[in-house]
């Protein structure tokens, strides 16, 4: 287990939160995130999301999933460098993602 590493989401040049890697469920990883104040903007897309899965209205899901990766957010690796693809879910101060090194295939 990796516990202890440190995730970070950037929204545009400020440090949006951290994820603090706690478990795995391959392929998604599982930590506590702290928010920052860069964080603040950001919170509707992640509540809309939870209602778009708690709906189970997939085309919402996917439209906000592009909004957060493409326009809101990137992530980068505890090692610093910039993840190229990933999917999060922030609800509380709980954060579940999954990411990959290149983009991920459409369809």
């Amino acid at each position: 287990m990796d516990a202890g590493r440190v995730w970070r989401l950037y929204h545009r040049d400020e440090m949006a939160g951290e994820i603090d890697e706690q478990t795995h469920d391959f392929p998604w990883t599982y930590g506590r995130f702290r928010p920052l104040p860069g964080f603040e903007p950001l919170r509707p897309l992640f509540v809309a999301r939870n209602a778009a899965l708690d709906a189970d209205d997939d085309e919402a899901m996917i439209r906000i999933d592009d909004e957060i990766r493409v326009v809101a957010l990137t992530m980068t690796h505890p090692d610093g460098h910039q993840v190229a693809e990933f999917l999060l879910s922030i609800e509380g101060d709980e954060a579940g993602f999954r990411w990959r090194d290149e983009p991920f295939e459409d369809g």
